[in-house]
């Protein structure tokens, strides 16, 4: 294994197709795709400072490590991939990579990152920005803190424990998403899904959980939520009062409280639901 330690790189493809390279205290500055094509990497303290480090790549480990803000598009198309005690201030990072691993990561710019991934492992991340994770699939996510709207839209087979995301239209369009014992903020979540399942889940969210084939709710809160499964099937327990609920297409509502019931729409029929309230007045 050839080692390269406390280097400077420049240039475009400063070390195109490299193998079995182990990188440490190294600087890669002005010039593009420096490591494309190359597999059996491993990085430690490392500097990437420009576009592209990591394309078409294979077998990466990067540890202890700063991927600056004009390292845009930094992974694409790579597959086995392990990063921890990352800060990652580049927008645009991991786009259709496979076998992701991340693990105390740091993305204070995370627009439209963790685009069309698949079998992704995130512990302790933390993102800010919009369209995160988007068409990603075969997620497995603890620990992870979100600010961005738009996130996970049409994810599959997504499982989620122990996370705060505040995120305004939020895991659209996806289909078979667990979450646990997680936070979750934002207007209009999970409209178009399909197999959603929250479980020990806290949920603020206007006009949320509507559209939804199949939206399951266990032992989970809902605060200052209004107007919720509209056109929905729905086998909900909340332990917490719901500010309204508004044209459900069936299933059940276990409630402390409802304040208000609307069904308004003469297409929806109101005996395909049964409400529950809990609290005598």
């Amino acid at each position: 294994m050839k080692k390269y330690t406390e280097q400077k790189f420049v240039g475009e493809r400063a070390l195109f197709q490299s193998r079995d390279l182990e990188l440490s205290y190294c600087s890669f500055a002005d010039g593009e795709s420096p490591l494309k094509e190359s597999r059996d990497i491993t990085a430690d303290n490392c500097l990437f400072q420009w576009k592209y480090p990591f394309w078409y790549c294979q077998n990466v480990k990067v540890e202890d490590s700063v991927f600056f803000e004009m390292a845009r598009a930094a992974i694409w198309y790579t597959d086995n991939l392990a990063m921890k005690n990352i800060t990652y201030e580049a927008p645009k990072g991991f786009r259709r990579c496979s076998h992701v691993t991340l693990e105390e990561v740091t993305l204070p710019n995370a627009e439209e990152t963790l685009w069309n991934c698949t079998h992704v492992t995130m512990k302790n991340v933390m993102a800010k920005g919009p369209y995160f994770g988007m068409g990603s699939s075969d997620m497995e996510i603890d620990g992870l803190t979100l600010y961005g709207n738009y996130s996970f839209d049409g994810g599959k087979n997504i499982t989620i424990r122990n996370s705060r995301l505040l995120s305004k239209d939020a895991f659209w369009n996806c289909d078979h998403v667990t979450i646990y014992d997680s936070f979750i903020s934002g207007q209009y979540f999970g409209w178009n899904s399909k197999n959603i399942t929250l479980i020990n889940c806290t949920v603020e969210s206007d006009q949320g959980m509507c559209y939804m084939e199949n939206i399951v709710m266990k032992n989970c809160k809902l605060l200052n939520t209004d107007l919720a499964f509209e056109y929905a099937t729905v086998d909900a327990e909340i332990t917490s009062e719901i500010d309204s609920v508004k044209n459900p297409i069936s299933g059940i509502i276990r409630a402390k409280e409802i304040k208000e019931v609307i069904f308004d729409n003469p297409d929806v029929q109101q005996e395909n639901t049964t409400i529950i309230t809990t609290r005598t007045r």
